[in-house]
């Protein structure tokens, strides 16, 4: 490796191990503080239970945002610091704050280097009034072997501590085997239910066109032909007005059938203002939070989303009595992702494995995604999709 690049990587990674530190102190101040009031709560357990959950989504929030320090400077892809947080914590906190005493060493020792060098070239002193700290050039050639041995064990335990931390990541905020296992079975069945929907859909638009496309044209051309060989003028001027009026309807007919494989109107709008359209058509009183980047997020994720709400609005307008609906659409930064949710105050009951939601969750899915439905009775149903971005 060239010098430049070297210094480069190591100083990035001293950066990476002094911001550690840092967040070492805090972590474990949080892991103290958490620890008191779960001890003293014992006899209570339902409220030990709530405050628990609480504690849980602070460690998770510490170690996402030391995961995203770690893939910063570090290298390796983020973890979503859903697997076992505490112990990551745990694990993490005396690395941390063994990197920054390895940073603190390290540092006092280029400082006593750099001290000594100018002590020797001005022939002073390292300590200012005591000639017997005077450096000679002996003492210089004595020190080097060992400095140089010290500080290419301490470059090598930065490497080291960055390694380290990779590997806490991987282990406690990835994916268990058993995760990992799932996820596979899932994508299986995720391929085989995607190639399932792309033949219902193709079944659909086949049967789209011949039993209405098709059989509209069928009924122009006669309409057409009996114009043709009709010998009264105004009996054929009203066949031809006729023939016009169902070419208007064959033409609103097959952009029916386009718009259900790609809404055009994302592309000429963008999602936030489809959205807005889609919903201005339900008579639900209903709230759009938009809060988008300035970047689009890729044309099928646009897609997914548009199709989401629309079959929410639906289903709110159709089946669950409702009277209000909520649409809010977020994005995370890291991991790239989009976060459609719709919520309505209807009677509930919804079942995810519909004909409407189950297609929603396959499409979802064959992008990697994440899709829940939740509708207790009597409680509303909120429809929500987690859509990766990258």
């Amino acid at each position: 490796m060239r010098p430049l690049p070297l210094l480069t990587a190591a100083a990035r990674i001293g950066a990476g191990l002094t911001l550690g530190a840092l967040a070492a102190l805090a972590e474990l101040a949080y892991l103290l503080i958490s620890a008191l009031p779960l001890v003293l709560l014992l006899p209570w357990p339902s409220t030990r239970k709530r405050l628990d959950e609480l504690l849980l989504r602070g460690a998770r929030w510490l170690a996402r945002r030391d995961a995203r320090r770690v893939a910063r400077y570090f290298g390796g892809g983020e973890a979503e610091a859903q697997s076992r947080p505490w112990m990551y914590l745990l694990l993490r906190t005396p690395v941390g704050l063994g990197g920054g005493v390895i940073l603190f060493l390290l540092g006092y020792g280029l400082l006593t280097v750099v001290a000594s060098f100018g002590a020797w070239f001005t022939g002073g002193s390292i300590f200012t009034g005591n000639p017997a700290g005077r450096i000679t050039t002996e003492s210089i050639l004595a020190l080097s072997l060992p400095g140089l041995v010290l500080l290419y064990l301490a470059l090598q335990g930065l490497y080291a501590l960055s390694t380290v931390e990779r590997r806490l990541v991987r282990e406690f905020l990835g994916r268990s085997p058993a995760q990992l296992r799932q996820r596979i079975e899932d994508l299986t069945l995720t391929r085989a239910g995607v190639v399932e929907a792309v033949d219902a859909e193709r079944r659909r638009i086949e049967r789209d066109l011949h039993d209405g496309v098709q059989q509209r044209l069928v009924a122009l051309g006669l309409l057409i032909g009996r114009a043709r060989r009709g010998a009264d003028p105004a009996r054929s001027e009203a066949l031809l007005a006729q023939a016009h009026q169902e070419c208007q309807e064959i033409l609103s007919d097959l952009r029916e059938v386009a718009w259900r494989v790609y809404p055009t109107a994302l592309d000429n709008l963008g999602l936030p203002e489809a959205i807005a359209r889609v919903v201005e058509g339900s008579p639900l009183r209903t709230t759009v939070t938009c809060e988008l980047p300035p970047q689009r997020p890729p044309a099928q994720v646009e897609a997914a989303a548009y199709f989401i709400v629309c079959e929410a609005v639906t289903n709110a307008t159709k089946h669950a009595d409702a009277a209000t609906m909520a649409v809010r659409l977020t994005c995370l930064d890291a991991p790239a992702r989009l976060l459609v949710e719709i919520a309505d105050d209807g009677v509930g009951g919804a079942d995810p494995a519909g004909g409407g939601l189950s297609g929603l969750a396959q499409r979802v899915a064959a992008m990697d995604g994440e899709f829940q439905v939740r509708s207790p009775l009597g409680g509303g149903t909120v429809i929500g999709a987690s859509l990766p971005c990258a």
